[in-house]
């Protein structure tokens, strides 16, 4: 698909079609300190996996826009980092992205998980989010299935306390507490989102989930499957490059077969040995997970070559950070 594109780098808006006048589409930005519960929502909201998820923090490495398509709007929902005190030059660069992409949003979802008391990293954000100018701030609260009603009561409040104290008497726009998880209240927040864009055509074509290219999407399905039960450590030193996606030569029309050919990037031996398992067992079964996400999202079978290779201090290293995407 060929897309206008304004200056400032996003889609113009559509030509109308007999769209009704009142119909609104824009960017929202979800953010929120690692697990906050981003990606999850992000997924829940379009409806199909678009960013991936995962209980270690710092999962997400790249914006992922989520499109929620419906008869009165357009959602286009970027997913970031979460946004951190930065120990890192990786943590430094991830943390620039997300200031990038809030500039040029039209409202931010703020995730403050029910299950978590406020604390300095959320407040750290907060601030953040009060230096932009005129930016309307949604606070979601999300996670609410891991808490009782008391509980949630007593976050709502806390979170609307947060509100006040870093933006004023208006505090945040509005509060939603939300379980992407159970579905519960997912709609609530597409609609109190859609009150904060602006009056606008559709900005994407109706049916279009995602506009991230083919490669980022598989690499972050076989980042999601190799980072499932592995040390805290393992999440910050792992980088997935998709180096090609070809249609396997001498394949019949109505039998086709693409080969990804994958590399996974650990910082150290013992992270190599933790992603390869005894034998090999367990990226064969990274690759088993992944080739399912892979083929429903390419719709066709895939032959899936994973290679495991050390790039030694490569979130410190500015050559190897270019190298491997950030």
């Amino acid at each position: 698909m060929t897309e206008n594109t304004s200056d400032a780098g996003k889609p113009m808006a559509m030509p109308s079609s007999g769209w009704p006048d009142d119909y609104r589409a824009g960017f929202v930005s979800l953010v929120g300190r690692p697990n906050a519960g981003k990606s999850t929502l992000t997924n829940a909201l379009v409806g199909q996996k678009v960013a991936i998820t995962s209980a270690k923090p710092q999962t997400t490495r790249h914006t992922i826009r989520g499109i929620v398509h419906r008869p009165d709007a357009q959602l286009v929902l970027v997913d970031t980092p979460g946004l951190h005190r930065p120990r890192t030059l990786l943590g430094q660069r991830l943390n620039d992205l997300v200031a990038d992409t809030l500039s040029e949003v039209d409202a931010i979802g703020f995730c403050l998980p029910a299950n978590e008391k406020i604390g300095p990293g959320d407040r750290f954000i907060a601030s953040q989010l009060a230096g932009l100018a005129r930016k309307p701030v949604v606070a979601l609260v999300t996670k609410t299935d891991l808490v009782d009603k008391q509980a949630l009561a007593e976050q709502l409040l806390s979170v609307a306390g947060l509100g006040t104290e870093v933006f004023g008497a208006e505090g945040f726009a509005a509060i939603v507490p939300v379980s992407a998880a159970k579905g519960d209240q997912v709609q609530t927040v597409a609609d109190v989102l859609v009150q904060q864009m602006p009056l606008s055509p559709p900005l994407y074509p109706d049916g279009e989930l995602t506009d991230e290219p083919e490669a980022v999407m598989v690499a972050e399905l076989i980042r999601e499957a190799a980072l499932e039960g592995v040390r805290d450590e393992l999440p910050h030193s792992l980088a997935v490059v998709v180096e090609e996606i070809v249609p396997r030569e001498g394949r019949s029309a109505d039998n086709p077969l693409l080969d990804v050919r994958v590399n996974l990037f650990v910082e150290r031996p013992s992270q190599k040995a933790i992603i390869i398992g005894k034998g090999g067992a367990r990226l064969r079964d990274v690759g088993t997970r992944a080739r399912k996400g892979i083929e429903g999202l390419l719709g066709t079978r895939v032959y899936l070559d994973l290679h495991v290779k050390i790039a030694k201090d490569w979130q410190r290293d500015p050559k190897q950070l270019v190298r491997l995407g950030f």
